[in-house]
């Protein structure tokens, strides 16, 4: 019995040549697994984690937000980790920086561009 199992490891002429190559080709799924979940679910997670500080950190007296709690109110004070924002007449709360989930409307919106006629010349009422 020992023999017939001796002779089966042998059968492959150059096994070992040959289970190298079919041990890195085992890896190629895994890594193409990688390379579908990085780009499917990390680097977009990434870029609106970037987007996100980029809007913490660029708030200002002012703004109109929302925290993630769903409170909407304007910004009255502003320091490096918290904010003051009145969500009401004489309501004001302190939260960090952190908790704002987005930013409703800016102090400084940009010029609003006239309102265009709706109707073409050419068919203008007369």
């Amino acid at each position: 019995m020992i023999s017939v199992a001796y002779a089966m490891g042998q059968a492959g002429g150059g096994g070992g040549a040959a289970q190298g190559a079919g041990g890195f080709a085992s890896f190629i799924p895994l890594i193409l697994m990688f390379v579908i979940f990085y780009f499917l679910l990390i680097r977009p997670q990434q870029k609106k984690t970037k987007q996100h500080r980029e809007m913490v950190n660029n708030l200002k007296k002012g703004d109109r937000i929302v925290t993630s709690g769903g409170i909407h109110g304007r910004i009255t004070a502003v320091g490096d980790t918290t904010l003051t924002v009145e969500i009401s007449d004489k309501v004001r709360v302190k939260l960090n920086r952190g908790n704002v989930a987005g930013l409703l409307q800016s102090a400084n919106p940009p010029a609003q561009r006239p309102a265009k006629d709706s109707t073409p010349d050419n068919k203008k009422n007369k």
